[in-house]
């Protein structure tokens, strides 16, 4: 595991390096309030065939904290990101924060994304906004990420929901079944929305890297590039 600071523009994304150096690059973006360390429990598994790269999003980590928030500010951030790594082609995996920031960059940026992988993602639909509790003590990321974030998936730009029209790879979308908070017919209506979509639930819950790591891994080894496809990936077609 290889640690680096990328510079992105505004911000410095701390970023983690592993699996194989001669492999496609797989990108995993984390949920709220997490980090790239979220993903370890995966990355290895994935990183077998391919190179993963798992960065902290800005006010994450040991990333920058710039007091400016918002979707697109991370996905212009994850574009920053790419271009200095020099990586022109790239799978994205995304759970739910993460999700959002991957779809984004997809709809903007079809021709560099080969694979998509939206897990337990916030749908851009209109919904009731919520309004977290700070933590006792210090949280592990900067609090001021949270209202700003919340209120954009409250009420999504129009152009998220558009946008969607726009991405061309292959799309995995992961549900969790009836333990997660996400609605998750909402789920299944993005993965129709999507061209070349389809569904897979596993039922355990908003975390299901974390939850259920090697059947997590071993349902994107069968979908990105490099792996071997296993009866994981069939999952449920929409």
């Amino acid at each position: 595991m290889d640690v680096r600071m990328v510079d992105a523009g505004e911000v410095r994304l701390a970023c983690r390096v592993s699996g194989n150096p001669d492999g496609a690059a797989v990108v995993l973006l984390h949920g709220l309030g997490k980090s790239g360390a979220d993903w370890d429990a995966v990355a290895g598994e994935l990183g077998r065939h391919r190179r993963v790269y798992a960065p902290d999003l800005r006010g994450h980590g040991d990333s920058d904290r710039p007091g400016r928030y918002s979707f697109e500010l991370m996905r212009d951030d994850l574009g920053a990101m790419l271009k200095a790594l020099e990586l022109e082609r790239v799978s994205l995996v995304g759970h739910s924060m993460g999700g959002v920031v991957a779809y984004l960059y997809a709809s903007e940026h079809p021709e560099r994304v080969e694979r998509l992988v939206l897990e337990e993602v916030p749908p851009p639909v209109a919904r009731e906004r919520a309004v977290p509790e700070r933590p006792d003590g210090v949280p592990g990321f900067d609090w001021d990420v949270v209202a700003p974030l919340h209120a954009q998936l409250a009420d999504p730009a129009e152009d998220w929901q558009a946008g969607l029209d726009a991405i061309t790879a292959p799309a995995l979308l992961l549900g969790g079944g009836l333990r997660s908070h996400v609605p998750q017919d909402q789920i299944a209506a993005m993965a129709r929305r999507l061209s070349r979509g389809c569904l897979v639930t596993i039922p355990c819950g908003h975390e299901i890297h974390a939850a259920r790591p090697m059947e997590f891994a071993a349902t994107l080894d069968g979908f990105l590039p490099g792996g071997v496809p296993g009866p994981a990936t069939g999952g449920h077609g929409v």
